[in-house]
């Protein structure tokens, strides 16, 4: 019986969550699996009623789940980042959750802007680290709000955190068995201390000689991203460049109504949402649509071995998205967020 925290947050959050939800449920009785849940109250609502972010408390608690769904993060009336760095920077740095995975996968011609590009050639996964680099806030100010202002933000990266992202990346690499071939992403020709990167890439890389090792610069990638996204197999990169390369690929796979994200630490409990923001203007509408969230609730049966749930899952999301049902994932398109979710179920059984 799997135990998930269920953290709908902001905006949008609760809605898609609850759509998602919908989907795990039809799931688990057509695959005999009840998901035990607890719902957690984090975000702007709870922080502004009790002044409470998310306690350290409720970690031992995580600890103790199988998995953590999250919805959405972000208020226009608190701070920007308070949030984000109490809640999902929480997770992620507290729990150790170091790789973020982002699959990036097109399921319909019609979805992506790349023209003439199709499902057979956008079909790639970044592994981004996720617990260090720019992200860890190291820095501050001297002089603030004057005309002799310095702001520092140091890049942190270590041993250990490269080398254990980049080895996953190896095993998923091996895993997937679809081109057998790992690119590094960095920019160490303008910032050399990313040779940090280079070298226990290839020290690494001795130990799976079954794949191709690649490499490219961020700028680069980017373009060959959108130019030839077939060459794309397995990435890896750093926090910040991850974060930036992984909404283009949203973009790719049709955008970030589809596009959803794996917080994980191998073998302990991770956190699975959509890459998507709260998007505050339209809270409350009806009109997101969910199929990013439902994305992630497929990755996170996926991860905790329930390989039925999540073929389920996966071909369902396929078939509604290429059935002609769905002909838009924008907000404008007509289409309610439950009915996206209605055609889904639909295609589950």
């Amino acid at each position: 019986m799997p135990k998930i925290a269920v953290i709908p947050g902001d905006g949008v959050g609760t809605e898609v969550i609850n759509e998602a939800m919908r989907v795990l449920e039809r799931v688990g009785e057509l695959e005999d699996i009840h998901f035990e849940t607890q719902t957690y109250p984090w975000g702007a609502d709870h922080y502004l009623a009790t002044g409470e972010l998310m306690p350290d408390s409720v970690l031992g608690e995580y600890q103790e789940m199988d998995a953590i769904l999250l919805g959405a993060i972000g208020d226009p009336r608190v701070e920007t980042g308070v949030l984000e760095r109490a809640i999902v920077g929480g997770c992620r740095w507290k729990l150790d959750m170091f790789v973020n995975l982002r699959p990036i996968k097109l399921y319909a011609d019609y979805l992506t802007p790349i023209k003439g590009k199709g499902p057979e050639d956008v079909d790639m996964v970044i592994v981004r680290e996720n617990t260090e680099g720019l992200y860890l806030g190291m820095g501050g100010f001297f002089k603030k709000g004057t005309q002799d202002e310095v702001a520092i933000q140091e890049m942190v990266m270590t041993r250990k955190g490269c080398e254990r992202v980049i080895r996953y990346a190896f095993e998923l690499s091996r895993k997937r068995n679809r081109d057998n071939k790992l690119m590094l992403i960095d920019k160490v020709n303008a910032m050399p201390a990313q040779d940090i990167w280079t070298r226990t890439f290839e020290e690494v890389g001795r130990e799976y000689q079954d794949i191709a090792r690649d490499h490219a610069y961020i700028d680069a990638a980017c373009m060959w991203m959108i130019k030839n996204p077939e060459w794309f197999d397995v990435a890896v990169t750093g926090n910040m460049m991850g974060d930036i390369i992984t909404d283009l690929g949203a973009a790719v796979q049709g955008g970030l109504g589809l596009a959803a994200s794996g917080n994980i630490h191998p073998g302990k409990v991770s956190m699975f949402e959509p890459i998507h923001g709260s998007a505050p203007k339209h809270a409350g509408k009806g009109v997101v649509c969910p199929l990013a969230t439902i994305s992630a609730a497929q990755m996170m049966c996926d991860y905790l071995g329930l390989e039925g749930a999540a073929r389920r899952m996966d071909k369902a999301l396929a078939e509604s998205l290429t059935s002609g049902e769905i002909k838009s994932i924008s907000t404008s398109s007509g289409m309610k967020t439950h009915e996206y979710t209605d055609v889904v179920l639909a295609h589950i059984g």
